[in-house]
């Protein structure tokens, strides 16, 4: 690794070229308009709202407020995901909260962003929902898969995850192409559930329960939770499943256009999936009782199996395109935050480099396949949802506060796109609420897993990139890995 400069000063807002790569040698630029927004409303949508969709209505007690609760985490990531794009365009770089940190907080900050970025957030959840889409891809041809042994679904969480490193590898638009088809399939199956529900109340089934489960849906707010943490959780779990608005920001150097596209694609992607998340779970409570929603592990598969009878088989089938679809977006993004950070010393310069012909960052997803693949062994997330979620709103918050710092020392700068201060404002409370109240509420033992992760990584970068205690042999190993993979350094393009 290079040691990276401290604080940044001399880099200026939007940074400077790191290292002497190779002239000319970047990213292609091959993400048009609707690839962003199939890449933004991609990752968004996983297997979640399939499979798991009542943690929110459990937290919160009613389904009004549930309801309630999906809508605000819409609006706050559509909030979030506008400071984003004021964000890049003042830094148009790749990487995303990690970029924005590096460029006004400095170098340890950022380093600990992607500490716990490259070695558990992205890993762990390319490998979550891979599970996901083994369970769904087996189960059209074992219907009792799930006395299958574990090893089976495990292989092929690890076929998917290989399959997927192969096709970024070979071109950033033949995985674009992949999340195109795989987002369209998501879009149309959310709305088969969405007509599927209209239609049940429409024909007013379930002999007349249709009409009292209308009424509760509609009218009843009585018995929802008052207590913060409650609250803090359901919002946790929502926002779960809004996770991937700010994914178009990992990739800012291989977007066309970026001043126009990007806030375009926040612009459909985000209320897009709200509007669909919102109605797929009014179609969910219309259609199963509440008995029936709170004991399913697959909330479309028993929708499915009261709906479309003989065609039920249809629905693992979409849960399993929604999930290859999912973890190729978070495979795309995740990489090149692994490979940005690498270009300022913060991970092996290996990292940094990308494909002589296919231009595509292969070291970089090597890594995040091996990472992965290792996380693929235990395949144990029972707790990994709130781990997530506390680091993720951390480091939003630090981002959004990166704005609001930017407003104060910068207020002279040029700005192509603005949005109003109160946003960031809004967002960095909402940040500090889903940060503090589960702790304050309710801390569990999860918080001392997350304390003594950080303390290690302070450790990690006085060691490693402020002291640069490295192996010697790390260079010899990084030239012959670079011959072997024909990869070389890069520069940016701006």
């Amino acid at each position: 690794m290079k040691r990276n400069k401290e604080k940044g000063e001399s880099e200026g807002v939007t940074g400077q070229e790191s290292g002497s790569g190779a002239p000319g040698l970047t990213l292609r630029r091959e993400i048009g308009l609707w690839s962003a927004v199939s890449l933004t409303a991609g990752c968004m949508i996983g297997s979640g709202i399939f499979m798991t969709p009542q943690g929110v209505l459990i937290h919160m007690g009613t389904p009004g407020a549930s309801l309630v609760v999906w809508a605000v985490c819409g609006l706050l990531a559509m909030l979030g995901a506008l400071c984003y794009a004021e964000l890049g365009a003042l830094i148009p770089e790749s990487g995303g909260e990690y970029a924005y940190i590096l460029r006004n907080f400095g170098s340890l900050p950022a380093f600990l962003v992607i500490y716990t970025y490259v070695l558990v957030g992205r890993p762990a959840t390319i490998t979550a929902v891979s599970l996901s889409f083994a369970e769904y891809a087996l189960a059209p041809f074992f219907p009792g898969c799930s006395s299958l042994p574990q090893v089976v679904f495990k292989n092929v969480a690890a076929f998917c995850i290989l399959l997927l490193m192969l096709i970024n590898f070979w071109s950033s638009r033949l995985s674009t192409m992949v999340m195109n088809v795989c987002t369209a399939a998501k879009v149309f199956s959310l709305l088969v559930i969405v007509v599927g529900g209209a239609v049940m109340l429409g024909q007013g089934r379930d002999a007349g329960q249709g009409r009292g489960r209308t009424e509760t849906l509609l009218s009843t707010f009585q018995n929802t939770t008052q207590q913060a943490g409650r609250i803090g959780m359901a919002f946790y779990q929502g926002l779960w499943y809004f996770d991937g608005w700010n994914s178009i920001n990992y990739v800012m150097e291989e977007l066309k256009n970026p001043k126009h596209n990007l806030v375009w694609a926040l612009m459909i992607a985000i209320p897009l999936v709200t509007s669909l998340y919102v109605l797929v779970n009014i179609s969910y409570l219309l259609v199963l009782s509440p008995s029936e929603i709170l004991s399913s592990d697959a909330m479309a598969v028993s929708w499915g199996n009261q709906v479309l009878g003989s065609w039920a088989w249809l629905v693992p089938l979409a849960v399993a395109l929604s999930t290859f679809g999912s973890v190729n977006g978070t495979f795309f993004g995740g990489s090149r935050v692994c490979y940005a950070a690498a270009r300022e010393g913060h991970m092996p310069q290996l990292l940094s480099m990308v494909h002589v012909h296919r231009l595509t960052p292969t070291p970089a997803l090597m890594f995040t396949t091996a990472v992965a693949l290792a996380l693929v062994i235990p395949g144990d997330f029972s707790t990994i949802v709130n781990f997530l979620s506390f680091l993720s709103w951390l480091t939003y918050g630090t981002t959004i506060s990166c704005l609001l710092y930017l407003r104060i020392k910068t207020k002279n700068l040029p700005r192509i796109y603005k949005v109003p201060t109160f946003i960031p404002a809004i967002m960095l409370l909402a940040s500090l609420y889903l940060v503090l109240a589960p702790v304050i509420d309710n801390p569990q033992l999860e918080l001392l897993y997350i304390f003594l992760f950080l303390l290690s990584g302070f450790l990690v970068y006085f060691l490693v990139v402020y002291f640069q205690c490295q192996p010697k042999c790390l260079q010899v190993a990084t030239l012959h890995l670079q011959l072997l993979l024909e990869v070389a350094p890069t520069t940016k393009d701006h």
